[in-house]
């Protein structure tokens, strides 16, 4: 499978992303980044480890991580041996799911800063009383933004 350079730029800079803020290897992320950058029909684990340019166990290794993970899925075609691999249907949902956990734990860690603040460091808390606020103002919103946008995705996908 030969890739536009267009593509193989943008499969890196995905890649790049998805490595930071989902950790995964970069042979994952750029797996990962393959196949959200393919069609819905996937790719077979020839092609992958073709496009990747990497050996047949670190490939396989890795497509085992992003299916544990539930990023990627696979399938199989009628008279077919090979392996199908493509993006989880719900891979756009569990990235929303992980991040709003991560903004809840933080959230939770700047309350406690705040109250403890409040109570143990009065004049501290009311000199930065508005910044501490503002910054759990702003984590608040984006959870509610994000369990806004979980619940149009799980509106979408019951449609289907």
């Amino acid at each position: 499978m030969e890739l536009t350079q267009q593509k193989k730029q943008l499969v890196e800079e995905v890649g790049l992303v998805i490595e930071e803020r989902a950790n995964l290897s970069p042979l994952a992320s750029r797996i990962y980044a393959l196949l959200i950058l393919s069609s819905n029909d996937g790719l077979s684990f020839e092609a992958i480890v073709c496009t990747m340019q990497a050996s047949k166990s670190s490939v396989s290794n890795n497509i085992n991580v992003l299916l544990q993970l539930h990023y990627v899925d696979y399938y199989t075609k009628p008279g077919d041996r090979k392996r199908y691999f493509r993006t989880s249907h719900f891979y756009i949902k569990n990235t929303l799911e992980q991040q709003v956990h991560l903004i809840e734990k933080e959230l939770s860690v700047v309350q406690k800063i705040n109250d403890f603040n409040k109570n143990h460091n009065p004049e501290k808390f009311k000199n930065e009383k508005s910044l501490g606020l503002l910054f759990e103002e702003h984590l608040e919103d984006q959870c509610a933004n994000i369990h806004q946008k979980l619940k149009a995705i799980e509106a979408f996908q019951n449609q289907a």
